[in-house]
């Protein structure tokens, strides 16, 4: 029997969504291959959701130092490359996320395992794993391959499985102690900086009007801005839209921008890349505007209509005034 580990990821004492989309996939991975499911947990002392991570898991692996509040990518790399030369796990899964991004690649080259990141899905075919990933701005999937090695890092993209507890484990809780040596490091945590802050929150509005890079210039946004208004909405938009400093940062919606649960998220002029979508996995209906029948955003929309979107705003606004 081998074992998939999960790397929790957490911040400012919440445990993020990735985790237990990641938890979710690896359960479907271990029924199958009759793997064992570890999550693997670093952090302060006393975290909150550990008994959260053991209903997921058969094991919980938990280090745990008061100088481990904060993610420092040098320091997680040494502790999981001890504890994967301990256990030697068939995988390792970390999040597609500004941690996963600069743990994995360390983990791959100390470790010398192959990796394989921002994938969709994971596939076992005749023994031999396989990674889904999105190219071509996600117009198209490649399946990829692997050479043979005694463990594999993959990081998963946020948004690309439930976040649903499966199965009925209780998982066995071991916490370890840090080794001291392993604070000698060259980077040091300062601060948490929350750069989404701002007049609205668009992480609680039930009600959304995005706009995307389809919007063509800063003086279109007016009259989007004026329809969320009218029908009792709240304004947010895609990366493009924030790069181009036409709307402030605390809008955006993304993995580097927030993540929104909406009633209803009306997309408009937004192409749908795997960035924008996996901040809108929690929306209700999706309802999504766009020229191109062909953007991706039309494959998680609820709703879709290939046309201009600046013809949707005007007959909207006339329809709300009636």
């Amino acid at each position: 029997m081998g074992e998939i580990f999960v790397i929790a990821e957490h911040r400012q004492g919440i445990i993020r969504d990735i985790t237990f989309q990641m938890l979710w996939k690896a359960d479907e991975l271990c029924r199958s291959l009759s793997h064992r499911l570890t999550a693997v947990l670093i952090g302060g002392k006393g975290l909150p959701f550990v008994n959260e991570l053991a209903e997921r898991a058969d094991n919980v692996i938990v280090i745990e130092d008061d100088r481990l509040e904060n993610f420092n990518a040098d320091t997680y790399k040494g502790l999981i490359n001890g504890l994967i030369a301990d256990r030697k796990p068939f995988m390792t899964l970390i999040g597609h996320t500004p941690w996963g991004m600069d743990l994995a690649p360390a983990l791959s080259v100390s470790l010398g395992f192959p990796v394989a990141s921002d994938c969709v899905d994971l596939l076992v075919e005749d023994g031999a794993l396989k990674a889904m990933r999105q190219i071509y701005s996600g117009k198209l999937f490649s399946k990829v391959g692997f050479r043979p090695s005694d463990g594999y890092i993959i990081t998963l993209r946020p948004g690309s499985f439930p976040a649903d507890k499966a199965g009925d484990r209780h998982g066995e809780v071991t916490v370890i102690e840090a080794p001291s040596n392993i604070f000698d490091t060259r980077k040091e945590f300062l601060e948490f900086r929350d750069s989404g802050a701002g007049e609205t929150d668009i992480s609680q509005a039930e009600f959304l009007i995005s706009v995307g890079r389809g919007i063509g210039e800063n003086e279109n946004i007016a009259p989007v801005k004026e329809l969320a208004d009218m029908m009792g909405g709240a304004l947010s938009c895609s990366r493009p839209v924030v790069d181009k400093n036409w709307l402030p940062k605390y809008r955006q919606v993304g993995t580097s921008g927030k993540s929104v649960k909406p009633k209803i998220y009306l997309a408009l002029g937004i192409s749908g890349a795997f960035q924008h979508v996996a901040g809108i996995t929690g929306a209700g209906t999706v309802i999504a505007v766009n020229k191109d029948k062909k953007a991706p955003i039309f494959r998680v929309a609820d709703y879709g209509i290939a046309d201009d979107l600046f013809k949707i705003v005007a007959a909207l606004k006339e329809k709300v005034k009636k």
